[in-house]
């Protein structure tokens, strides 16, 4: 692919502020969907179990591979690749924040009403992932190799802007502003983080491939009827994915690698859904949830994507997977002793579960590093970006199951049952690790990448 040259249109400064106001707008709802959510549905007397299939929000993300191709090949030139998508996404998206401030917050209580927001939210969260599609695709198209250390930096310091202020900042205003206003700020904060992409003349991307619409040859597809075709279409489609993915079920290795993504994170979302409603159940004010949990949680996120890029230039990728996500393991079985303590009537301070929603944290990056880094180590050259989101999105596939069943342990089994399963399993699934190190082979020269923006997602 042949694209015009940016030098002669926008300084990198610009670029990179261009981008840096995507990925805000596009974590603020993300923020509000993963952080802000299960708190105010808890302060709202929602029950666990609903808050537990709020997990199915998330689903879009889970499979946005889908319809990536659709995005990258189908756009106005008029108005450009990336911002075919990306403009009419944040328009869907600041309606449907509209729709979510005119919300009867009381109402959701009752099960119908939960799942109407729900709704809301759903659509909120398709729109989120196409607009992350557009918004990736712009960022590798407009930064050269030498600016893309930068861009990623960007990409990761925009998008944590965006969860911690529709997460945390947003659950700390929760406390003193209503329900619409809230969501009016949130939707001024969308808007104006949109206006610089609104205002931006993108390039023309131009591809030197022959174009095959004006040579379209006669089909049999035309003889078949509706059934048929619809088969045809089927039949098709899967063949393409397994020519494009494939490669993830091809041999002994690659079948083990992808059963660890697809337990990876069962464990970890089995927990993270019910922290802070036990938080609410504490007695904890949505203020404190947002500073000390949230706020502070992608703190110590940060700390610990930095501290796993630096262990895991002195040991082996195998044995970075493993001890880190143990330590995540043992470290979720911290929330299960404070549920404890807090169920025997000890009094506590706060500082106790603000601490290990921390240390929590810190080991659920390392633990992420070292998947996204293996991750990048089976993406191959040709197909980079593609692998990589698979790999990504089949991590959170079954992830999101644990994440639904989560809201009906915590319900039956109080939270500290509900937590101290979540590190037992955490433990056994340690297994399909061990499994896979067996037939790994370690890359001679392989580099310790992440993609920092999945973190506390």
């Amino acid at each position: 692919m042949e694209v015009t040259s940016l030098a002669h249109h926008h300084t990198p400064t610009y670029t990179l502020g261009l981008l840096l106001s995507l990925y805000i707008a596009q974590g603020l709802p993300a923020g509000f969907l993963t952080q802000a959510l299960p708190a105010i549905l808890r302060q709202y007397h929602v029950s666990l179990t609903v808050i537990g299939w709020s997990g199915l929000l998330l689903f879009p993300w889970a499979v946005k591979f889908l319809w990536a191709p659709v995005v990258d090949h189908h756009y106005s030139e008029k108005v450009g690749q990336s911002r075919s998508w990306i403009l009419p996404m944040s328009s869907l998206a600041i309606l449907i924040l509209l729709c979510v401030a005119m919300f009867e917050p009381t109402s959701l209580v009752h099960p119908t009403s939960a799942f109407v927001l729900f709704g809301l939210l759903f659509l909120l969260s398709i729109v989120g992932a196409t607009q992350d599609i557009a918004t990736d695709g712009l960022a590798v198209r407009m930064l050269g190799s030498e600016a893309r250390s930068a861009g990623n930096a960007v990409q990761v310091t925009g998008y944590r802007i965006g969860l911690i202020v529709g997460g945390g900042l947003l659950l700390i205003v929760m406390d003193y502003w209503s329900w619409m206003a809230v969501f009016f700020a949130m939707i001024g904060l969308v808007i104006l983080n949109t206006l610089p992409v609104l205002f931006f003349k993108e390039p023309l991307w131009l591809e030197r491939k022959a174009k095959q619409t004006n040579h379209i040859q006669p089909s049999r597809s035309d003889q078949l009827s509706s059934v048929e075709q619809l088969k045809m279409k089927v039949s098709q489609f899967w063949a393409k994915f397994q020519i494009q993915f494939g490669y993830f079920w091809s041999n002994t290795e690659m079948r083990a690698w992808l059963l660890v993504l697809l337990v990876f994170k069962i464990a970890d979302y089995m927990s993270s859904g019910m922290v802070k409603p036990m938080m609410v159940d504490m007695g904890f004010s949505l203020s404190k949830i947002g500073f000390w949990g949230t706020i502070l949680g992608s703190a110590s996120s940060l700390v610990g994507a930095a501290l796993a890029a630096l262990l895991m230039r002195h040991m082996r990728r195998v044995t970075a997977l493993w001890v880190f996500n143990g330590l995540q393991a043992l470290t979720t079985g911290l929330y299960s002793l404070i549920a404890l303590l807090h169920s025997q009537g000890y009094a506590l301070q706060g500082w106790e579960l603000y601490a290990a929603n921390a240390i929590e944290h810190v080991a659920a990056a390392m633990a992420m590093v070292g998947l996204l880094t293996v991750a990048m180590d089976y993406a191959r050259p040709a197909h980079a970006g593609s692998d990589f989101t698979f790999q990504v999105c089949a991590m959170t596939i079954l992830g999101g199951m644990g994440y639904l069943i989560s809201g009906y342990l915590a319900n039956g089994l109080g939270y500290t049952a509900q937590f101290g399963l979540s590190a037992g399993l955490g433990i056994v699934l340690l297994l399909p690790i061990l499994y896979w190190g067996r037939l790994f082979h370690q890359p001679p020269t392989a580099s310790t990448s992440l993609h920092i923006k999945q973190l506390g997602e």
